[in-house]
């Protein structure tokens, strides 16, 4: 994946027009969208510039400003910190004031269409490349990449909005950008379609020089989302596409669960066995390249050394608290520990200082104030960097096993689904659960996820299939939440403007 940040510069690319009224003749070497794809080179400079929108990174400080306030701010599991009180439009998000002139989410939908845009423009170019430049193999693994990710990017929109624009050919006219918008079931047969698609030519595993770019692993584990997602919406159909689900979810083979749970997101390790996809950054700076933000200082708080704009809600500490220290290790959940610094004899031994260097006590001036610990460096020295390489793991083998553990036990196949819950219990140290009643097992299952993906952004989604948004969100005291309005965000006034 490192090409695929070196090549942002190639965005560019698609505005790129000439200028007819003044030369009858076009310059020889004047890159356009019709000639510049001569080469695998510059299919896979393409596709770069496809990965390049992804999860909204185009920007090295605006990176965790677009993604984070638009995903997690509206989660229970979450609370803004001091310094984002002095962001209105943040603000709006977490309380449910905003409109659709929301400066955050206008940006989220942007972005999101600007990869969509890329896909279809390799998609649509590909053809064009001379065989003797790009072989058949080559050809068929470009096109399947643009199609998983022309899939990814309309997912993430129609997690986001209820309705959205399907953007599947590449658009040279302006009578091309007005089309209605879709229903949720034809936006779901298009997403299901391509992962589908994609799934059945990528590759298992990426070479090496690939490192982060998308795989079948990836497909099958977004087709399962997707159909699992879907089926809570379609009722009529929910056996159909739970069946779906399940079929894509078993085809996610050759992954394990990392034990050390921390070391996924605080940058000591990268592309774990149990990452399935993943987005990439590097402190690799030759040749100008620059693959760092300055994620570590939104999330850290400023005991840490950072910004303060996102703190664990009390709803999360209790609920990793809810079981007490039950573990094997004595302590508590041992993903409590991963996710969260927070005031316990873990992290206050001096002989084993854990809160980058020190000790909770001494960092936090003896208070209790629980933290995020997740994409936080493991050092002190690395806090203090203008900037971090930390990886986002986007998809983990976790997610698939939970996903497979709501599928089975919606299926009425609930002691099939207890497995694998205590296959991701077991990594956190903590005893099998005890119950084995179908709604045990879903609230086990809840109590899970809630503590498996804190920042992962996956808490609204969840709460939404399972129609529990509003109960979760009045729980912690946000009563501004009106389902049928903050379900779903409104289609930004810019684009309601344009189209």
């Amino acid at each position: 994946m490192k090409k695929i940040f070196l090549v942002l510069s190639t965005i560019g690319l698609f505005t790129i027009t000439s200028c007819s009224d003044y030369l009858d003749q076009k310059s020889p070497d004047e890159l356009t969208s019709e000639n510049f794809w001569r080469n695998k080179a510059d299919a896979e400079s393409a596709l770069g510039a496809t990965y390049a929108q992804l999860e909204c990174a185009v920007d090295v400080w605006a990176f965790a400003e677009v993604k984070w306030p638009v995903e997690a701010y509206r989660e229970d599991i979450n609370e803004l910190g001091s310094d984002a009180l002095n962001y209105q439009n943040w603000v709006e998000l977490s309380t449910f004031t905003y409109t659709n002139g929301n400066s955050q989410f206008t940006s989220y939908w942007k972005i999101n269409y600007r990869g969509i845009s890329n896909a279809n423009q390799v998609i649509d170019k590909l053809p064009q490349v001379p065989a003797s430049t790009l072989s058949d193999a080559d050809r068929r693994q470009i096109e399947a990449e643009a199609r998983f990710l022309r899939a990814y990017y309309h997912m993430k929109l129609l997690l986001n909005w209820d309705q959205i624009y399907i953007r599947n050919k590449y658009i040279t006219k302006e009578s091309d950008l007005n089309i209605p918008l879709s229903t949720r079931a034809q936006a779901w047969d298009f997403i299901t379609s391509e992962f589908k698609a994609a799934a059945d030519v990528l590759p298992a595993k990426q070479s090496q020089d690939k490192t982060g770019r998308a795989t079948s692993g990836a497909a099958n584990s977004y087709l399962g989302f997707a159909y699992m997602t879907r089926a809570y919406e379609e009722t009529a159909q929910k056996q159909a596409f739970l069946n779906e689900a399940l079929t894509a979810l078993n085809k996610v083979q050759g992954y394990e669960l990392v034990k050390d749970y921390v070391s996924m997101f605080d940058g000591t390790t990268k592309n774990t066995k149990e990452s399935i996809f993943e987005l990439q950054f590097s402190e690799t700076t030759a040749n100008g390249a620059f693959y760092r933000n300055a994620l570590h200082y939104w999330m850290a708080a400023a005991e840490l050394g950072g910004w303060d704009e996102i703190i664990p809600s009390a709803m999360l500490v209790s609920e990793f608290k809810k079981e007490g220290k039950i573990a094997t290790t004595g302590n508590y959940d041992s993903r409590f520990y991963g996710t969260i610094f927070f005031k316990d004899p873990y992290f206050n031994d001096p002989n084993n200082p854990l809160v980058l260097g020190t000790t909770y006590d001494e960092k936090f001036g003896g208070t209790d104030k629980p933290v995020y610990r997740k994409y936080i460096p493991s050092t002190q020295d690395k806090m203090n960097q203008e900037f971090t390489a930390i990886n986002i793991p986007l998809m983990r083998y976790s997610n698939v096993l939970l996903m497979q553990a709501e599928v089975l036990n919606e299926l009425g196949r609930t002691g099939e689904a207890i497995p694998y819950i205590n296959k991701v219990r077991n990594r956190a140290d903590m005893p099998a659960m005890t119950g084995t009643t179908t709604a045990e097992v879903k609230a086990q299952i809840e109590h899970e996820r809630i503590l498996e993906f804190p920042l992962e952004n996956y808490r609204f989604y969840d709460l939404r299939r399972w129609r529990k948004t509003k109960a979760a969100l009045d729980a912690v005291g946000r009563t501004g939440f009106d389902a049928s309005k903050n379900n779903f965000y409104p289609i930004p006034l810019t684009e309601l403007q344009a189209n």
